[in-house]
């Protein structure tokens, strides 16, 4: 069995490379290697992808190329033939889409229709791919739950992971494509993008640099360690969606289908204020942050907050770590994969 993972010198694409390969699956990783943020770290990440490799039984191919590309996926997809996809590449980012909007497009719009066309026509047997927390936009009953309506989106982001969840409820209707989407709430931990509040805040903070903390800091988000987000995927990639034979179409639950469709929130359902998550990578530096606070930014939102019951029922897993543990973790890996030598 050959896995896909696009997005695989990305954050959670790496991980989730990681421990396929560790577990002896063959993967094939697909990465456009975009200067979105440093490319230099996305390459690391290869290069410990095949490290890992060498000391396992799987085997690594990787090839470099855009989801917008059809000619790119047709070349992967007749070359490897994947029983499964995972889709993890995407535009990120949700203040980026406010200056940048084709780009999301292109990406996350176009690039998710070219694989998920390839995955029916090759004929996949469970294509799981990634939305965001974004997608809740405007709503303000928390706990956040699956069976919401969002049709409310606050950044064009959120509105291109919305409609990836339309096209593929179409595919598993039309098809009887497997597919599950995982919303994302806040995934953080080693190997983490740059443009995420826990990196640039750890980075800013040993600088003795300023950071910026929006809404006054009145924020609050369910953090969930890239550990836990990586177990649940593995979970779900062996068990894929199937259709409700009790699906209630005079009153539709948006997460499920008579189709093999689910779409699943993977978070900590445990949120944390902002300031107190600024409070433990002040701990785990020994440093105060100096702090700009500033107004809510157009395209955010104040609070998330994951119900993930219908997660745990599905794979018996419910995402666990402490922020504490997960930020040690990150200020850990930081440290020693940019050489910090603290002397204070």
């Amino acid at each position: 069995m050959k896995i896909l993972v696009t997005g695989i010198a990305g954050f959670i694409g790496f991980h989730l490379g990681k421990r396929l390969l560790q577990s002896g699956i063959d993967l094939v990783g697909f990465d456009n290697l975009n200067s979105y943020y440093d490319i230099s770290l996305k390459e690391s990440r290869l290069n410990e992808l095949e490290n890992i490799e060498e000391k396992s039984q799987a085997k690594f191919y990787f090839e470099k190329g855009s989801l917008e590309n059809l000619a790119d996926l047709e070349n992967v997809f007749s070359k490897y033939e994947p029983s499964v996809v995972v889709n993890l590449a995407a535009q990120a980012g949700v203040r980026y889409s406010l200056t940048n909007p084709s780009a999301y497009i292109q990406s996350n719009i176009v690039g998710f229709q070219n694989i998920i066309e390839l995955s029916r026509r090759f004929e996949v047997k469970n294509f799981l791919y990634a939305s965001s927390s974004s997608v809740y936009g405007g709503n303000v009953n928390i706990p956040f739950n699956e069976e919401d309506v969002v049709g409310h989106p606050v950044s064009l982001y959120a509105a291109t992971k919305r409609s990836n969840e339309l096209v593929a409820h179409t595919y598993s209707h039309l098809y009887d494509l497997p597919t599950t989407g995982l919303r994302f709430f806040t995934v953080y931990g080693p190997w983490g993008r740059p443009d995420m509040a826990l990196f640039l805040f750890t980075k800013s903070i040993l600088e003795k640099k300023h950071i910026n903390v929006f809404n006054n800091g009145q924020m609050m988000r369910d953090f969930t360690y890239i550990d836990d987000v990586i177990e649940c995927v593995l979970r779900l990639l062996k068990k894929p969606a199937q259709g409700d034979d009790n699906f209630d179409k005079t009153k539709p639950d948006p997460s499920k289908s008579w189709a093999p469709y689910r779409i699943f929130n993977i978070g900590n359902s445990s949120p944390t204020y902002l300031m107190d998550y600024i409070a433990a990578i002040e701990e785990c530096l020994s440093l105060k942050a100096k702090i700009n606070f500033l107004p809510m930014q157009m395209g955010d939102v104040k609070k998330t907050f994951a119900n993930t019951f219908e997660l745990e029922k599905w794979i018996n897993y419910k995402p666990k770590t402490f922020i504490r543990d997960g930020v040690s973790e990150f200020v850990s890996w930081y440290l020693k994969f940019y050489k910090i030598t603290r002397s204070d």
